[in-house]
């Protein structure tokens, strides 16, 4: 944003769009319980409004009797006129039981500008009956509301929707894709046009809820002393046979609809949704250990998703657009606890390498073909195809390459150009946003994800934030450092780049944060006893947190806060404060409305001088000339797989394993977890999609199960004939010899229904089978 800002306007609040369903096709899905699930409603009307009347014919309105020819010609002029006059009434009957219950609660509620709050106290259901099967309230008919309103969970408990932004929720029993809600009256609801420059993302991450994070989680690790990422915890609940219910529950109440409503009032617009590859599939083989025995993933595959579905519905009901991150993958991208397991990157690095990159390409496969399907292309605009690979260690040209080849896959899913799937977020890999400047011109609307902290610096600043109360002065140097170091840089990367979003940030000054740094790190900040504990800070804390967030806001532009929720360790206290935007509300430091940002660097005087005027070229955002990426361009990153690979020799580049595409494809579906609900949803025949946009399938899958080693598959870096590890050549030797085969000095291939294994030529004449 620049120095001036770019002003928020304020929009006219139109009627929810009840009556514009995404998809008219009917299909039916596998039942659920599940509010927002569409199996078991009536079937909509033509123009999916509520099915008032009863399905059974009605007898004696407009109908004939068998016996009326046969009346006698005296009395047949008056009964023509007393039946007439009958079939009237009951034709003006029905149309007041039809038109008025959609007019006063659908229609009316909705109807002026004028009436930004007049929705109000009010929430209703059209046609609400009594089931006498069930003894619960049948809901037949669209329920929406705003400031004030009542809303009941599928579980049946309910809370009061706060908005104070003009904001209202939209849930429709017959159209459960229904798109008309609005967060709040300056972004357009999901059927309306996001213009990107004009209207901005002021968003959260929904950090540790489907990826766990030690820090965001402390209380779960806290029950196993020896975890430090999602591998090794899940590793020991398997061990204690707790995995499934302590996942589930973590899955089921972490993160809450009320969660969602809280977002929305809270001003925000976006959700950023980390979600891991295991939301798909984990391997039940991925090598063995140092005895033979088979090693597995031990994520708990799939049971996410359901979940992630649920979401979906939240996010639609209050209109919040949704940025999907693929936050691991396959050998971990950055060796961090978030990519799943932290250690060693093998992704794009090592012996297995391109085997990890092909797979995850697998994933953003499948996640694109859900996400791009008519019922999600409005909620989902944009994908992140991976979280933070280090390109330091991976590459500039082998991760651009990998980036080019994922733009070329999802969009020979999608088509080319607005409307068509998502935008690709891709992340700058820790490299100056300059560095991608003019990058694959020409490209379908790819967006640079950038995450800048000042927590993680090598040599924190130990500034005082605590200067006083006073909104021009409150913050010390923290507010004018934000606007100094990003303003700039993120408008120039819109304008050179093009769309760039902040997709992490926080009000981190510092490291201080239980696990932050690891399960067993330390804090590089020294004493960090205040930061602990939110409880503690005065007044001027607050205020000069609050100011660092502002202007932290305002200088980022398009941004999502990182994170919306931190969970308290064991003794309570939510040790982590300055990462969660929930409690930032509630204690002051967080804005109640995200547009007091607007203008803050400017009335400090900083931010740079690089103001951008909020308009793109129209190929950066799906318009004339998307998908016109040159042949210079996209030449300059080689091929794909790429040339080279960090710590893999140069004569063994063509001997790595690679995966066969022979296996079956997974098809992620609807599915929602089941609850016990209060309500009962009447019979609904309606498209949920089923789970793949494209129906050329863009070829099979990968298969697993080689029998590779476990070093070789997840941990193995750096091959033998790099390092000259005697240790590392015999197990793997002793690995190939275990599955019968036999190398030598030439190039030796052998070829699985899954794998193409391809053995390393190491500098020696022979090795035999022992």
């Amino acid at each position: 944003m620049s120095a001036e800002g770019l002003t928020y306007s304020e929009l006219i609040r139109p009627n929810p769009a009840f009556v514009h369903g995404l998809n008219s096709s009917t299909r039916s899905s596998q039942a659920d319980s599940y509010r927002d699930d569409p199996d078991g409603y009536p079937a909509s009307s033509p123009n999916n409004s509520t099915a008032l009347l009863p399905s059974a014919p009605t007898q004696g309105v407009g109908s004939v009797s068998a016996a009326y020819g046969t009346e006698p010609k005296s009395g047949l002029t008056k009964r023509r006129r007393m039946l007439g006059f009958g079939a009237l009434a009951a034709l003006i009957v029905v149309i007041l039981v039809v038109v008025l219950p959609v007019y006063f609660v659908v229609v009316k509620k909705h109807h002026g500008s004028a009436a930004s709050s007049a929705i109000g106290g009010n929430s209703g259901s059209a046609g609400s009956s009594t089931s006498g099967d069930s003894g619960g309230t049948t809901i037949v008919g669209a329920v929406t509301g705003g400031d004030g309103s009542t809303v009941t969970m599928a579980n049946g408990q309910s809370f009061i929707y706060n908005n104070s932004f003009g904001g209202y929720w939209v849930e429709d029993p017959q159209d459960p894709f229904n798109s008309g809600a609005k967060p709040n009256s300056w972004t357009p609801a999901l059927n309306e046009t996001w213009t990107w420059g004009v209207n901005r993302i002021n968003g959260v991450n929904l950090g540790g809820w489907f990826v766990l994070e030690p820090f965001i989680v402390p209380a779960l690790f806290q029950q196993y002393p020896a975890a430090s990422d999602e591998w090794s915890l899940s590793q020991l609940m398997i061990a204690d046979g707790t995995q499934v219910a302590k996942m589930t529950q973590h899955y089921d109440t972490f993160i809450t609809e009320q969660d969602i409503a809280q977002i929305a009032g809270a001003g925000l617009n976006w959700v950023r949704l980390p979600i891991p590859f295991w939301a798909v599939s984990a391997w039940s083989n991925v090598g063995v250990d140092d005895q033979g025995n088979i090693e597995s993933e031990p994520f708990l595959a799939g049971v996410c998703w359901p979940y992630i579905v649920r979401f979906f519905g939240w996010a639609r009901k209050y209109g919040i657009r949704v940025h999907l991150d693929l936050h691991t993958a396959p050998g971990s991208q950055n060796g961090y606890n978030h990519s799943g397991k932290g250690g060693q990157i093998n992704f794009l690095n090592g012996i297995m390498g391109i085997a990890n990159a092909q797979r995850m390409l697998d994933y953003i496969r499948i996640i694109t073909e859900f996400i791009s399907q008519p019922e999600y292309v409005n909620l989902v605009p944009m994908f992140g195809i991976i979280n933070e690979a280090r390109i330091d260690d991976i590459g500039r040209e082998q991760l651009s390459a990998f980036y080019l080849e994922a733009h070329n896959m999802i969009r020979g899913i999608t088509g080319y150009g607005e409307g068509n799937g998502p935008f690709i977020s891709i992340h700058d890999g820790f490299d100056p946003l300059t560095t991608w400047a003019d990058f694959l011109p020409g490209s379908d609307r790819i967006n640079l994800d950038t995450h800048p902290y000042f927590a993680f610096s090598p040599n924190p600043s130990h500034e005082p934030i605590a200067t006083g109360e006073d909104p021009d002065s409150a913050g010390g140097q923290w507010p004018g450092l934000a606007c100094n170091s990003w303003g700039s840089s993120l408008n120039t990367s819109r304008e050179q780049f093009g769309v760039t979003v902040a997709g992490e940030f926080s009000n981190g000054l510092n490291d201080c944060g239980l696990y932050l740094n690891g399960v067993n790190g330390s804090y590089a900040y020294g004493d960090c006893t205040l930061w602990l504990d939110s409880s503690t800070w005065n007044a001027s804390v607050i205020a000069g947190v609050n100011a660092f967030a502002l202007a932290s806001m305002d200088a980022l532009g398009d941004w999502f806060f990182w994170t919306w929720k931190i969970g308290a360790a064991a003794n309570g206290v939510v040790s982590s404060p300055l990462w969660s935007y929930q409690l930032g509300l509630e204690g002051g430091w967080i804005p109640t409305d995200p547009r007091e940002a607007v203008g803050k660097c400017a009335a400090i005087n900083a931010g740079g001088n690089a103001p951008f005027d909020g308009t793109f070229s129209a190929w950066q955002t799906g318009g004339a000339g998307a998908g016109t990426i040159a042949a210079a361009a996209s030449s300059s990153f080689g091929m794909w797989p790429p040339a080279t690979i960090s710590n893999v020799d140069e004569d063994a580049l063509t001997l790595m394993p690679t995966y066969t595409a022979t296996g079956v494809v997974s098809t992620l579906t609807y599915t929602t977890p089941s609850v016990t609900a209060t309500t009962t949803m009447p019979s609904l025949t309606v498209s949920v999609g089923n789970g793949w946009f494209d129906a050329k399938r863009y070829g099979a899958g990968r298969d697993h199960g080689c029998g590779l080693h476990l070093s070789c598959r997840m941990e193995c870096l750096v091959s033998p004939s790099a390092d000259g590890s005697v240790y590392r050549i015999v197990r793997w030797i002793w690995s190939v010899y275990r599955y019968g085969l036999w190398l030598t000095l030439g190039p030796f291939n052998y070829k699985s229904d899954r794998l193409t294994y391809t053995p390393l030529v190491y500098p020696y004449t022979t090795f035999a089978r022992f």
